[in-house]
């Protein structure tokens, strides 16, 4: 969050920034730290239905803990008014989210997200151990097939993927995204790719300006 630089756009538009956690901490679930893209690595903001993973609730933290305590440990912050954004498994939360709940926020966007997750080795790592084998609550979770069954007021969403980013081809697939999107009319996608950058927080810092503009039109912010 401090090395995106999102803080200075995001005061300009008079616009609250809240960065939630990405797992549940302090369970000491054996074997939750083995690897960093799943446990307390990597929750996937989904509900895990796997007992080993029961506190894993991620989804259920975003979208409905994380608004109560906000409102009542910061009553200024108007959570009514509320955009979704997400880096990486960030994005693929962010994306999810979003068309899960297409009433509760006014815009998405997301840098390099894992975008079709069931068909990805980070995705099907994550999925099955929270999930089980069940691939039909994997689709659940997953932004291109949400996509395709999305039935929500027509929408915009923003997808920033840097060229040389070394996940792209085998993890991040946003090219399944678009396919799914340019099949529903209710979805416009702005996908920018963006020459030369990679999956870093430097490739963030460049381009999170535009992510702020986008989100300030939607929210509709004074500036």
């Amino acid at each position: 969050s401090q090395k995106s630089g999102i803080q200075r756009y995001a005061d300009e538009h008079g616009i609250a920034v809240v960065f939630p956690d990405t797992s549940p901490r302090g369970h000491n679930v054996d074997g939750e730290s083995d690897s960093w893209d799943f446990g307390v690595g990597a929750g996937f903001y989904i509900n895990a239905t796997e007992s080993k993973w029961k506190h894993w609730k991620m989804y259920d933290y975003v979208t409905k803990e994380l608004p109560v305590y906000l409102m009542e440990e910061f009553p200024n912050i108007d959570t009514t008014n509320a955009s979704l954004m997400g880096h990486s498994m960030g994005g693929h939360g962010a994306l999810t989210i979003f068309f899960k709940n297409y009433n509760k926020y006014k815009s998405v966007s997301a840098f390099s997200p894992i975008c079709n997750p069931i068909n990805c080795p980070w995705g099907k790592k994550a999925f099955g151990g929270y999930l089980g084998a069940n691939l039909e609550a994997w689709k659940q979770y997953d932004a291109t097939e949400l996509a395709k069954g999305y039935k929500g007021p027509k929408t915009e969403i923003f997808v920033d993927q840097g060229t040389a980013d070394s996940f792209l081809e085998e993890q991040l697939l946003p090219e399944n995204l678009k396919a799914a999107v340019e099949a529903n009319p209710s979805i416009d996608m702005r996908l920018e790719y963006r020459d030369g950058y990679d999956h870093s927080y430097f490739y963030i810092a460049s381009f999170v300006e535009d992510h702020i503009q986008f989100h300030a039109k939607h929210l509709k912010a004074e500036f």
